[in-house]
């Protein structure tokens, strides 16, 4: 089961998803929230965090989680404090009850990561693409636009058409036809 334990939440704070499950995770862990207390009304235990990147707003909580549960964080940048364990693109990780692909998606930031499970039909997608086609944000320290746009083609490449959710960093999560909202994101951020 998916919660967006931010849904909800009036404060700048990125999605944070709790993944329940074999791997009980959270993917991000938001920002200027108590996500430890609410990821507490969910379960008593919490295995590992996964970070998408490192913006504040999605790792604003990881030292309250790394004391409240004494989790690593998995992320692709080793040499960032607040990453515990290296992601590697390509690397297969448990998340919940299925498996999950590493994939590097520079462009809004050079560590950032989608994680893919072509089982489960599922992309969470950070902050390279989100609902109505839009796409991250490429004017941020590391943003490059011709880069996140190699990164949303190998996203669309990876997932194919019959993707049916698409967990994003910010906004609703898509579960109609997500396949199309990575498409539309490529083709605004190629006019921009």
């Amino acid at each position: 089961m998916i919660t967006n334990l931010a849904r909800g939440v009036d404060v700048f704070t990125s999605n944070t998803f709790l993944v329940t499950g074999e791997t009980t995770a959270l993917v991000d862990t938001g920002a200027n929230f108590d996500v430890v207390s609410a990821v507490r009304e969910q379960t008593d235990e919490l295995d590992r965090v996964y970070l998408t990147h490192t913006h504040e707003d999605h790792v604003g909580n990881v030292e309250a989680v790394r004391e409240a549960f004494g989790v690593e964080t998995w992320g692709y940048d080793p040499d960032n404090p607040l990453v515990d364990r290296e992601l590697a693109d390509g690397e297969t990780v448990e998340i919940g009850d299925d498996d999950y692909v590493a994939v590097h998606t520079p462009g809004h930031k050079d560590d950032h990561l989608c994680l893919y499970s072509r089982d489960a039909r599922t992309l969470f997608a950070g902050d390279l693409v989100f609902a109505n086609g839009s796409f991250g944000r490429t004017d941020l320290e590391e943003g490059h636009r011709p880069t996140l746009i190699d990164s949303i083609d190998r996203i669309r490449e990876t997932v194919g058409e019959d993707l049916d959710a698409m967990h994003t960093g910010h906004g609703p999560s898509v579960e109609d036809r997500p396949f199309e909202d990575i498409e539309f994101a490529g083709n605004a951020a190629r006019m921009g």
